[in-house]
């Protein structure tokens, strides 16, 4: 008895050894019941030469694999690294209590979406509402379970189409009454608050070669790019005044291209069961990101928010009061956002500034508080009250004289005042060279030489930047009715100036 217990005893030291030193040794035979004849003793083995010791070498180091590298914020997107293009990503939500959804709100919207559509599978329901199937299914299962929906048939994905019941249409017919809307579902406030934040312009401070950039298609003297330059990097706001056809609307149409190339914004918000749209195809250019290739997909997303274009967004002499406000349409009941909700983390212009419908001090006085505190107020049709993000750069581009147009309050306010002046003649004859490359007219120097001998000098007629696009189009034009070939004559200029400046 004694010498099987040191059998098993040695066989247990011989083991543990073997495991020290790395080699491998066949499991310990289970001891057979005693009626069993006895197995041969397993011999000793030779202590290992390698002591036993509790701490492994350096080659005996288990590996561990790498993790993709996650920021702290739990919205960002798993595998997603943040740049200057793109600062932020939202992640795709885990479930509906930490995405901050409104069960009650997605129900009316399942319900409408049933009702207009007919039948639908779970997942093209899922698909609607922009949310993963394993948040939709559950719902409809309790809405199954409540006899609100039921099965039409099944699919070979291993999901229903399901179709409303009596009850589910009469539910659904309550809903629509009171809404129409049954698109993606709407994101909390509270997160869009907190994505312009991420995505601010005021923090990214372009540097001068992000202004040659964003205006390399355009001639800009040195001087007006040294003023330009701090306006832009500020982010806050800024007069362009002076002569019509000095290129201000085209200046502040590309401003944003200083910036960060995309933002991402919600479809809609949700406010305390309001939904509020914020995109915008007429406002807004899509510049979604490409699709994984792999079968795992790490740049995952919340499907409820569109990556666009850093907006721009420009109002004339259009522009109306009601414009400001939030837009509710009583019939559907959906609310349409301003356009400077629409503008955040862009630009927003405001061209031919003091010709608007509306008076100048009715705009000034909209926004005299937003312009210097970076938040504003917004009534909805339920009669509540939120505070959102002012987060652009406001661009007001004028021909008028600013100081008689606004007060001295409000000029405080917009730190920087910029005059697009006339051209010199250097410029303007660059800027023919420019724009005989654009519209395919052979450039000739002594047909400009001509037009400034004749047309302007004389007479002291003033430079304007557009000037040569818009006699070259004439010339351009004059050719091709009259079948002639396209050329920079003398004659042709002269006729083309006989047009032009018939009431200049």
């Amino acid at each position: 008895m004694s010498s099987d217990v040191d059998n098993k005893l040695d066989s247990l030291i011989s083991r543990i050894q073997s495991l020290s030193s790395g080699k491998e040794v066949p499991p310990l035979v289970p001891p057979e019941p005693k009626a069993a004849p006895q197995p041969e003793p397993i011999a000793k083995q030779p202590p290992a030469e390698v002591p036993v010791s509790a701490t492994p070498q350096p080659s005996e180091t288990p590996r561990v694999k790498a993790t993709p590298k996650t920021s702290g914020d739990p919205t960002m997107a798993f595998g997603f690294q943040p740049s200057r293009d793109e600062p932020w990503r939202p992640a795709e939500p885990e479930d509906s209590y930490s995405a901050g959804i409104n069960e009650t709100l997605l129900e009316a919207i399942i319900y409408r979406f049933l009702q207009n559509i007919g039948e639908a599978e779970g997942r093209r329901v899922a698909e609607q509402v922009k949310l993963p199937f394993r948040m939709i299914e559950p719902i409809l299962a309790r809405l199954k379970m409540e006899q609100n929906v039921a099965y039409k048939s099944s699919t070979s994905t291993n999901d229903y189409i399901y179709v409303l019941t009596e009850s589910g249409r009469n539910i659904a017919r309550s809903h629509l009454a009171d809404c129409s809307y049954y698109g993606a579902c709407p994101v909390p406030l509270r997160e869009y608050i907190s994505s312009v934040k991420k995505q601010t312009i005021e923090g990214q401070y372009p540097k001068k070669k992000d202004l040659l950039k964003a205006f390399s298609d355009l001639l800009i003297n040195p001087g007006m790019l040294r003023k330009l330059g701090p306006a832009v990097a500020s982010g806050r706001g800024m007069f362009l005044f002076g002569y019509p056809g000095n290129g201000k609307t085209s200046i502040a149409e590309r401003v944003t291209g200083a910036f960060g190339k995309y933002t991402w914004i919600p479809r809609a918000v949700d406010i305390d069961g309001d939904v509020l749209r914020v995109f915008d195809p007429m406002c807004h250019e899509l510049a979604m990101p490409e699709a994984s290739s792999g079968l795992l997909d790490v740049g995952g997303f919340d499907k409820r928010w569109v990556r666009i274009m850093r907006p721009t967004i420009i109002a004339g002499g259009e522009l109306t009061m009601e414009m400001l406000e939030v837009q509710h349409n009583s019939q559907n009941g959906i609310s349409e956002s301003p356009l400077q909700l629409k503008s955040n983390n862009g630009t927003l212009v405001i061209d031919d500034f003091g010709r608007q419908k509306m008076r100048v001090d009715e705009l000034l006085n909209r926004w005299i508080v937003p312009l210097e505190k970076r938040f504003d107020y917004l009534n909805m049709a339920s009669g509540k009250k939120i505070q959102v993000p002012f987060d652009q750069l406001v661009v007001f581009s004028t021909n008028l004289e600013p100081k008689d147009l606004v007060d001295d309050a409000f000029l405080r306010r917009i730190p920087y005042k910029i005059e697009a002046e006339n051209p010199p003649e250097e410029d303007f004859k660059k800027l023919f060279q420019i724009m005989c490359k654009v519209t395919k007219v052979p450039y000739r120097e002594g047909s400009v030489e001509y037009l400034l001998g004749k047309h302007y000098k004389p007479v002291d007629r003033p430079m304007r930047m557009c000037q040569p696009r818009d006699l070259l189009l004439q010339v351009k034009n004059y050719c091709l009715y009259n079948d002639l070939p396209i050329e920079l004559k003398e004659e042709y200029l002269d006729f083309a100036c006989e047009n032009y400046f018939s009431v200049m």
